[in-house]
């Protein structure tokens, strides 16, 4: 695997360990301004995967697909990175302390609309995913170097519009709240 794929890797750990240490100082140790910084380096570990990325093709690598789906992680975090630390939130809080509501499970058309909520955010993360592949392809400037963005890209595409027909049926045909089991 290349320094940018086992970067992915890490910072996708670093993620999730920055939120969980953020939740622990906040709710267990009750240390909020200490749990606030947890949460707030979230956007730094996407700046670490983004130099690196960066760094790797300038100095002459060949645009690959770890490079690719570092700008889909990226766009990824920035679109769902609030919404994943209020989810993970919610579920500590309710979970592990005993705390707060339990999550509530969607069904029909409130289903529906969070879903196509979930969508919107989807397309902001394409827009800036896509955006910075796009931008990359323009930097380097040279078609071979870069078609692994261009797979990607499409690929992506593809999911975004599948996504959008799965969110319209919630619509069309929407969630039933399972009936209780005797």
């Amino acid at each position: 695997m290349s320094t940018v794929g086992w970067m992915i890797v890490f910072c996708e750990i670093a993620f999730w360990i920055v939120i969980i240490l953020g939740l622990v100082a906040r709710y267990i140790f009750k240390l909020k301004r200490l749990g606030m910084f947890f949460l707030a380096l979230t956007p730094l570990i996407d700046l670490i995967l983004l130099i690196t990325a960066g760094i790797d093709l300038y100095r002459g690598a060949v645009a690959s697909t770890a490079h690719g789906i570092a700008a889909v992680y990226i766009g990824v975090s920035i679109a769902f990175g609030k919404s994943m630390i209020e989810w993970a939130d919610q579920r500590f809080q309710y979970y592990v302390t005993k705390q707060g509501e339990k999550p509530k499970k969607r069904y029909g058309i409130d289903y529906a609309k969070h879903y196509i909520r979930g969508w919107v955010k989807h397309l902001i993360a394409y827009l800036i995913g896509a955006g910075l592949l796009v931008g990359l392809i323009f930097w380097i400037d040279t078609p071979s170097k870069t078609e692994a963005f261009n797979g990607i890209i499409q690929i992506w595409s593809i999911v975004l519009v599948v996504d959008l027909l799965i969110a319209i049926s919630n619509f069309i045909w929407p969630t039933k709240e399972k009936a209780p089991s005797a």
